[in-house]
């Protein structure tokens, strides 16, 4: 490891003004986008998590790709809202644990009798938190009816006079005018009468803040708006709740959200949460806790009403010792946002289906166990016979999930691998190429320009369904631009699933890929555990481990090289001096704010290039945040002004700047601008011609050079020069040094102003836990692995 001493920059550098912020951007929850960062949200964390804010508050938009054709985002989201529909049709048909609705009663009203026990310390009443029975496993269930294949659609266009009446009530509010087309996007067509009987329905557009709408909110209504309205509380509770997901939870523990809406000067949260439930704006839950010492508590076996009405005989005190029992058991109760909800509860169901369906008889235990040889062969062992399996390990790893796929390729099976980004994909198909000794192995891109539109191409050049393989990226997969295509029932045409970076799906994603599979099919989640988690809501892969319903595989194989030796050592807690003879790890340590943005361009434009031979457009900048003095924006501006001078005449970019797109919130693609036109801006992303319109451009659209670790998350670079600036050292956790020194390929800079605050980061600051249900709700579906 070497350290370089300060050197003066060059002055073009000292041009580029940075940018002041209130904070750090650590968690990247940027401060221009949707919830910002707040010391009264329940979502506030320093632990690296980084939530899906840094797409700026990006609603979910379609980005068009070439004149005509509807672009992977507007796939992905037309796919995402057919599978709530679906999923909302399914848990209709099932006593649902609260009954949406003007007024609550039953069972529904039990549980908001035990929140409001819970929070009082008070014990909960009798039969408020008996849990469903478990399913029992079973060999062959019947296959769960799937949806049709999503035909994308373009959006329906605004009537003009619809935006133009928002506009209006927006500006009698005091609201900017320019949020009109998002708030009618959010809100509907009936967006005007929805904001003028009720302003705080402004808050469900993304980036406005508890604060604004309450301006907007006494603009309108005068002497009738009151801190104690009950469309208030409800508003805010939806809010927070939104916060949350964007800090990574699918639910809020409702001690958390009580006292969160009294830090939001709601005179009576407990009004506000009841009010919340009973519209169907939020759901209950409670999930059982186990007591310290006792292990697991098992899920009752008889429905509360069959214990109440027994009292026969010889089951009388053994029924009321159960029945005591029960009352003493700790719960947590949760609210959530049915969407979440929703959406976790399909992911378990999903799982379970796989975990519980025996594995398709596509070859003989003897063809499995032949071919499971050399590193991978406990993965091959474990895949050949159950349906679900999860990896882990590092970037030298995922060559164990290539001999898998190569070797159930050559037992007959359909095989497809996805990847988070197509940096990944493109990775992972050199590796299956070397796994099968054929070079001319390609990943599959069958979307928009493609030969096979339906996605069924084999990049091998085979031509039988059964010796396909495709590779593809998780977002293509489930828009169907990317992939093997789907059957009549909208089943993926897949016999092994095996997806790559699993730590960065949310549940949402998780839920539509579990449930796209057919019966019988494997499915392999691999990925590193010590990298940050979904910018999305959820840690669906830390939640599997945690749960150990499955066999888990880790991986012998490390990284190599000194970048490799010292991302293992962070994993485990230690910072290591490692032995970098030729400069592969290289300390630049820097005073101040100023002087870090001076030695990173110095870096990037001249001494990386000069002494390591990497040039510029190979050398990318990970940085905790977007904002503050040494955040994205300011790094971009000084490393726009070096490398690629203009005056950014399409919205502040030039032909030939890198840029990072975020088509949907959380997910990021890297590229170049190409021209700009009446269209809007033309982008190359990853050989993909992308077209974001012009009034897009803004919310979606960021330089590239410099990018935050959840950004960078599932890329890798030849060279990475990381910034950790003296405001940063707050905001530094293991899992976001682990994931930004884990970029580089070949050579790590670190520009380095945190002094100690590094190495007590890696040692003692873990991510911090994400409150999820997904645990809970296998537990009573899947059997505990041995």
């Amino acid at each position: 490891m070497t350290t370089e001493p300060a050197a003066p920059e060059p002055a073009a550098a000292e041009e580029a003004e940075p940018q002041a912020d209130p904070s750090p951007d650590g968690p990247e929850a940027a401060a221009d986008g949707p919830g910002g960062t707040d010391s009264s949200d329940p979502t506030d964390s320093a632990d690296g998590s980084e939530p899906a804010a840094e797409g700026d508050g990006t609603d979910p938009g379609a980005t068009a790709e070439g004149a005509a054709q509807l672009s992977e985002a507007e796939a992905e989201l037309a796919a995402q809202r057919e599978l709530r529909e679906r999923i909302e049709r399914r848990k209709a048909e099932k006593a649902g644990p609260v009954s949406s609705g003007a007024g609550l009663s039953g069972k529904a009203a039990d549980l908001l009798a035990a929140v409001r026990a819970v929070e009082s310390g008070e014990k909960p009443p009798a039969g408020a938190f008996d849990g469903p029975e478990p399913t029992p496993r079973r060999a062959a269930p019947q296959p769960t009816p799937q949806p049709r294949p999503v035909v994308p659609r373009a959006p329906a266009p605004m009537a003009s006079e619809t935006v133009d009446a928002v506009r209006a009530v927006l500006v009698g509010g005091g609201a900017p005018d320019t949020l009109a087309v998002q708030a009618t996007a959010t809100l509907g067509e009936e967006a005007e009468t929805l904001l003028r009987e009720d302003p705080w329905q402004l808050l469900r557009v993304p980036g406005v803040r508890p604060e604004q709408a309450d301006g907007f909110a006494r603009a309108l209504l005068g002497a009738e708006c009151r801190p104690d309205d009950e469309r208030r509380g409800r508003a805010v509770t939806v809010w927070l709740l939104e916060q949350a997901a964007l800090a990574g939870h699918t639910a809020l523990e409702a001690p958390a959200l009580h006292a969160a809406l009294a830090q939001r000067s709601v005179p009576d949260p407990d009004a506000a949460l009841q009010g919340a439930l009973a519209e169907g704006d939020a759901l209950v839950f409670q999930d059982a806790l186990d007591e310290p010492g006792t292990g697991p508590a098992p899920a009752p076996t008889t429905p509360p009403e069959d214990s109440e009405a027994g009292d026969q005989g010889d089951k009388g005190d053994e029924g009321d010792e159960g029945e005591e029992a029960e009352q003493e058991r700790p719960v947590r109760v949760l609210i959530g946002l049915e969407r979440y909800a929703l959406a976790e509860e399909s992911l378990a169901d999903g799982l379970a289906r796989v975990v519980n369906t025996l594995p398709k008889e596509d070859a003989s235990a003897a063809g499995w166990e032949s071919a499971a040889t050399g590193s991978a062969a406990e993965l091959i062992r474990a895949a050949a016979t159950h349906g679900l399996v999860l990896h882990t390990g590092g970037e030298a790893a995922r060559a164990e999930p290539a001999a898998l796929m190569s070797v159930a390729r050559s037992l007959g099976l359909r095989v497809c691998a996805t990847t988070h980004t197509a940096d990944g994909r493109r990775r992972f198909a050199a590796l299956l190429a070397a796994a099968d000794g054929k070079a001319d192995l390609a990943p599959s891109n069958t979307g928009a320009g493609s030969a096979d539109p339906t996605g069924t191409a084999d990049p091998t050049g085979a031509t039988g369904a059964e010796d396909s393989v495709t590779v593809t990226t998780v977002a293509g997969l489930l828009s169907g631009t990317e992939g093997p295509g789907r059957d009549s029932d909208g089943l993926l045409r897949t016999d092994l699933l095996v997806v790559l970076d699993a730590p960065q799906l949310d549940v949402e994603n998780a839920a539509m890929l579990a449930e796209s599979l057919p019966d019988g099919a494997r499915l392999v989640l691999s990925g590193d555990p010590g990298v940050l988690w979904s910018a999305g809501p959820g840690r669906v892969f830390a939640d599997l481990l945690a749960a150990r319903v499955c066999p888990q595989i880790a991986s012998r194989t490390p990284d190599p090289g000194p970048v490799g030796e010292l991302v293992s050592g962070i994993g485990v807690g230690e910072l290591n001096q490692v032995e970098a003879p030729g400069k592969e790890v290289v300390i630049v340590p820097v005073r101040d704010a100023g002087e870090a943005v001076l030695r990173t361009v110095q870096l990037v434009a001249d001494s990386v290039p000069r002494a390591i031979g990497i040039p510029a457009e190979q050398t990318q900048v990970i940085t905790p945040g977007h904002g503050g003095a040494v955040g994205t924006r300011a790094l971009n501006t000084a490393l726009k002004e070096r490398l690629n001078p203009g005056p950014g005449r399409f919205g502040g970019f030039d032909p030939g700047d890198r840029i990072a797109h975020t088509p949907s919130p959380g997910r990021t693609v890297t590229g170049h601008v190409v021209k700009a036109d009446a269209d809007g801006l033309h982008l190359e992303c990853a050989g993909t011609a992308v077209v974001v319109p012009k009034e897009r451009v803004e919310q979606t659209v960021r330089h590239g050079w410099a990018l935050t670790a959840h950004q960078a998350a599932g890329f890798r670079w030849p060279a990475v020069v990381v910034v950790l600036p003296g405001d940063a050292a707050g905001v530094l956790t293991r899992p976001w040094v682990y994931t930004a020194f884990g970029r580089a390929e070949r050579h790590l800079s670190v520009v380095h102003g945190v002094e100690q605050a590094l190495p007590r980061a890696v040692a003692e600051v873990a991510a911090k836990p994400r409150t999820t249900r997904l645990p809970a709700l296998l537990k009573a579906q899947v059997p505990v692995a041995g």
